[in-house]
């Protein structure tokens, strides 16, 4: 099968000849896996084809010009999150920081700059596409609808979670600003890519490591109707739609189910209500997986044997019946061993066929 054809296969609950794959990653280790190789630097697709995945993210690129004052010392993106270097034991990553709309009233939120959809790079996902037609093709990220924790990068959770509970409004009038410009980002994106696009990826943490962030009625009230525009949009075009969401999510499972929400992605393993084998039981015919092998688990503090075991133990209990695309619950970390993550991508290619 082509990789385009395993995983529309695997997201209708059907068994492919083997279980889709993915990947994601910190730079540090994305460096070493290419030296592991024998890669160029700048040669991503060359990594992705020794890993095996099948699954390619398109997200479209800002190029207009820059609506915010340059800080020294940090990064500032198109939406305005600044973010510094921080240097750890396994190499550094750019982390969000100052956090210019903490408490900023009404007035500043309405004024605050918002990206126009027609600056951003969406050739270069339509040359993708053709260059790699027989790729499962998802368009967008887990910073796509993700209110909580893209609002969080510019003004902090805690002062975002607050101005939910009183029902800020010129908060949510700020949140709907963003969200038509990725509607926005999107719709252009499936136009300029022609029907070579297999899926549209959105995100929202909703989980801690011990349960919800928020209520089931926050979300409803808040956060679904919003999220209800993002899958609209996929379902008028064909195209399913992956939610990813952190921590303790599978409370909200079933009203993703009720939304038309084709694919779940993270699935940290570790977390409430989390488990893989719970999962599958309750969702598995309605609900397709992406994620669950834990950068927080083997493949980033055990030895290669456990990582293997990690990766069997996860297929065992997700491949039966299709539904399921492996893959890690976040970025890998820098601080997995090389061998390590080899080892988790040969596992899949081992123990993942049906």
């Amino acid at each position: 099968m082509t990789s385009k054809e395993r995983t529309l296969r695997a997201i209708h609950f059907e068994e492919p000849d083997r279980v889709p794959v993915n990947y994601m990653c910190n730079p540090g280790i994305n460096e070493r896996l290419k030296r592991h190789f024998g890669l160029a630097p700048e040669d991503n697709y060359g990594l992705l084809a020794a890993l095996g995945v099948d699954l390619y993210t398109f997200c479209p690129m800002y190029t207009g010009a820059p609506l915010f004052d340059p800080v020294p010392d940090r990064q500032i993106n198109e939406w305005g999150m600044h973010t510094r270097w921080v240097e750890h034991g396994s190499g550094g990553y750019w982390d969000y920081c100052d956090f210019p709309l903490r408490e900023a009233e009404a007035e500043r939120l309405a004024e605050w700059p918002m990206p126009d959809p027609d600056d951003f790079n969406y050739d270069e996902g339509a040359a993708l596409c053709a260059q790699y037609p027989d790729k499962f093709w998802m368009v967008g990220s887990p910073g796509v609808g993700d209110f909580i924790n893209s609002s969080g990068m510019l003004m902090g959770t805690e002062d975002v979670l607050i101005r939910m509970a009183e029902g800020d409004e010129a908060f949510m009038d700020f949140w709907d600003r963003r969200l038509e410009v990725q509607l926005g980002m999107l719709e252009r994106a499936i136009d300029r890519c022609d029907g070579h696009l297999d899926m549209i990826w959105m995100g929202e943490d909703l989980g801690t490591q011990l349960g919800p962030m928020i209520s089931l009625d926050m979300y409803r009230d808040l956060l679904r109707p919003r999220h209800h525009k993002i899958i609209d949009l996929g379902h008028a075009h064909g195209l399913p739609v992956m939610i990813h969401s952190c921590g303790s999510s599978s409370w909200a499972f079933e009203d993703f189910v009720d939304m038309g929400i084709r694919v779940v992605d993270t699935l940290q393993p570790e977390a409430a209500n989390m488990d893989p084998a719970y999962l599958k039981q309750n969702f598995g015919s309605r609900l397709a997986f992406h994620g669950c092998i834990s950068t927080a688990g083997p493949v980033a503090s055990g030895t290669v044997e456990d990582t293997v075991a990690d990766c069997r133990a996860k297929l065992e209990v997700l491949m039966p019946g299709g539904g399921y695309c492996f893959a890690p619950t976040h970025a890998l970390q820098d601080n997995s061993p090389t061998e390590n993550v080899v080892a988790m991508y040969e596992a899949v290619r081992t123990h993942g066929r049906y």
